[in-house]
């Protein structure tokens, strides 16, 4: 009788052993980063002045070489999609928490973490290229962090005139007598002060499916993404071709190209939400 009570105790506290080592090797969350990697096609984008002779160059469909000097954008509306079709969403409604600005000149901002995603299997990854309509307002009292960050003068990415946030800020250089090419997208307002309502709603919304599933477990996966700049000119819904002066059809700087001009590379960066739902990103690999 007194050996059989010792081989229960044995068999529970091995029970509780092998339990707590379980729960241990299976979190309920972990960390998932996203690694981003700016380019021109497959090369690694390097910012560079005007006359610079380190910086990535390229050239255009429409044979335009272009540099550039300054490379910025807002990532937020993060979902996780899991191999069941569920979607997962991180800190959606929280700019603070699941909003960013990657800058390409600042190295810590291509890595993003997503902290305490639930364990599970993931398939995709939805993103949004700009700040959703109804969150989009210089708001410093909801969203101290990011109004911060977007608004810093080496970020500025917000638009003087407006109450909203710019998506995407691309500075540099075009043609061989490097005239100044500045690209600025953002959703616009119409209308009169007090009396305002949505112009052009530039925020896009994107899906890429993962090279592998990410397994968010004991493990914390990293997904890489790849935002390929040479879709800015030569994209899947337009093809662009650069141009200074003051006309309706000149791009080149952010005072004269007009809304429409302005979507032509809404769509390509971001897609046009019904047949690119990828616009100039790709997802390249999964780390697990």
């Amino acid at each position: 009788m007194q050996n059989f009570k010792k081989y229960l105790l044995l068999s529970i506290a091995s029970l509780a052993f092998v339990s707590c080592s379980s729960d241990d090797d299976n979190p309920v969350a972990n960390n998932v980063t996203l690694e981003f990697n700016n380019t021109f096609k497959n090369t690694t984008i390097v910012l560079g002045a005007a006359t610079s002779t380190s910086a990535t160059t390229n050239t255009s469909v429409a044979g335009q070489v272009h540099h550039f000097s300054e490379l910025k954008y807002v990532i937020s509306n993060i979902r996780l999609v899991k191999d069941n079709g569920d979607e997962v969403p991180y800190n959606v409604n929280d700019l603070d928490k699941g909003a960013t600005v990657i800058d390409q000149s600042k190295t810590a901002t291509l890595s993003y973490v997503l902290s305490n995603v639930p364990s599970a299997t993931y398939k995709q990854i939805k993103f949004g290229l700009g700040i959703k309509p109804e969150q989009n307002t210089l708001d410093q009292a909801r969203f101290p962090n990011f109004y911060a960050a977007a608004g810093a003068n080496d970020t500025a990415m917000m638009w003087e005139w407006g109450s909203g946030y710019r998506f995407t800020k691309v500075e540099g250089f075009y043609d061989t007598d490097n005239k100044t090419m500045s690209i600025h997208t953002g959703s616009t307002v119409q209308g009169t002060a007090g009396s305002y309502t949505q112009g052009v709603n530039a925020y896009r919304d994107i899906t890429l499916n993962l090279t592998t599933n990410a397994v968010v477990g004991s493990k914390a996966p990293k997904i890489k993404i790849k935002a390929d700049f040479d879709k800015m000119l030569s994209g899947k819904t337009n093809t662009i071709t650069l141009s200074t002066g003051t006309g309706d059809a000149d791009n080149a700087t952010p005072n004269i190209h007009t809304a429409a001009q302005m979507v032509k590379f809404v769509d390509n960066f971001g897609g046009n939400g019904s047949s690119d739902i990828t616009g100039m990103f790709s997802v390249t690999g999964v780390e697990n």
